[in-house]
């Protein structure tokens, strides 16, 4: 993090004053330079540390965007004995307002129970496997084991499962084209048989009524269950049809679209996933890596830090610019066409999601804009000697070399 120096805070007017003041009192400018950064009321040292640019900011930095950061880590955790969920939506993190968040842990044989809702069902497997189950309008059927680095499109209205298999489960991130969206407030199969009478259930299904006298009074939403047997018999258990575009990718497994020495690119989107409505990139940032100049013009970009330390500066026009800091289990999120860079200030690798509420992907560079238009223009803006502009991509470089 740059750090204001006294030759910047003598630069200023303000600086002038502090001059002037340090004069007629006999204390030194670098007295009144510390003071002024100083914070002796009370605070948190631990809240600041998760973003130190709110304290101070980069000397680029100018305006409040708002909140463009929250964390799984600060949120309520929902526990069952068999499993968790957290999650971060608009209520807790305004701007987020197309998209909402879910974090969950589902160990060895727990469930998700049979469920479906309103929003669509993006998700990206951090950790272990599962098995994922759903069925169509058309009857169609799909049943698939995910694993780390492997994601999952489910359509709005489609009912689906989610079980954690050996030896250890799994833990998913899951993204809802709806800010407003809670994970507790899904369409669970136990409540509506819970308020459905008996001899109506009977005569859907074609039982007695005593079929379900024992069924739970309560739903269950995450519970624990036996783990389930292999994944052809489950294939096996039914003669209908699959459906036609499965709903399970493995990203992780892609080759990137793009790689540098400064870190790489893989997307997935309705070109190489046919099932999805929505799109994403998973980035990853060697020390020093930077995600270029650039921005989103057809959705807003709710991120996901899966590993790592990052600073994302955002350019909203209108003169204002933020910068943030990012850490493991964060959420950033940018609005659609919003001017941004992320750039991996750690040790480790940066690992982390973008995702959309498009089915395509797509994205402006900024070095690639600049050098795809007459040289001589762009020079009468910056003042940059088209020599130097020639030598620009034309084409984007969406992770610049270390």
């Amino acid at each position: 993090m740059t750090l204001y120096s006294r030759r910047k805070l003598l630069a200023t007017g303000a600086a002038g004053g502090l001059v002037a003041a340090a004069a007629a009192t006999g204390a030194s400018a670098e007295d009144y330079s510390a003071a002024a950064m100083s914070d002796p009321g009370p605070h948190d040292p631990a809240q600041a540390a998760t973003n130190p640019y709110d304290w101070q900011g980069l000397p680029t930095d100018h305006g409040n965007l708002g909140t463009l950061r929250h964390s799984f880590s600060q949120v309520h955790n929902r526990h069952t004995d068999a499993g968790w969920a957290r999650e971060v939506t608009v209520r807790n993190f305004p701007i987020s307002k197309n998209m909402a968040g879910v974090n969950m842990r589902l160990p060895k044989g727990a469930v998700r129970e049979l469920h479906w809702h309103v929003p669509a069902e993006w998700a990206f497997v951090t950790y272990g496997v599962g098995r994922i189950t759903a069925v169509d309008s058309g009857a169609q059927r799909f049943v698939a084991d995910v694993k780390e680095g492997d994601l999952w499109f489910f359509p709005g209205g489609v009912p689906h499962s989610i079980q954690g298999l050996g030896p250890d489960g799994c833990e998913f991130i899951l993204v809802f084209n709806d800010g407003n969206f809670s994970e507790d407030s899904t369409f669970l199969i136990t409540d509506w048989f819970n308020h459905t009478p008996k001899e109506v259930l009977a005569k859907n299904f074609g039982v007695p009524a005593s079929t379900f006298d024992n069924t739970t009074k309560k739903d269950l939403w995450i519970f624990g269950a036996p783990v389930p047997g292999s994944l052809a018999d489950d294939l096996a258990e039914s003669q209908q049809p699959f459906v036609t575009n499965p709903y399970a990718f493995p990203l992780g497994d892609q080759k990137p679209v793009f790689q540098s020495a400064g870190g790489s690119v893989r997307i997935a989107d309705v070109n190489n996933f046919p099932a999805t409505t929505m799109s994403a990139a998973l980035v990853e940032l060697e020390p020093g890596g930077l995600r270029e100049l650039h921005w989103h013009p057809l959705s807003d970009e709710w991120q996901y830090y899966i590993s790592g330390t990052a600073r994302m500066g955002v350019f909203h026009g209108e003169g204002r610019n933020n910068t943030v800091e990012f850490h493991p289990s964060d959420v950033g999120y940018v609005p659609q066409s919003i001017g941004h860079y992320v750039q991996n200030i750690g040790k480790d690798t940066v690992r982390f999601l973008e995702v959309f509420t498009t089915p395509q992907y797509a994205d402006v560079s900024l070095a690639s804009w600049m050098n795809n238009v007459p040289h001589e223009l762009v020079a009468a803006h910056l003042n940059i000697d088209v020599a130097t502009l020639q030598k620009l991509a034309q084409r984007k470089t969406p992770v610049v070399p270390v």
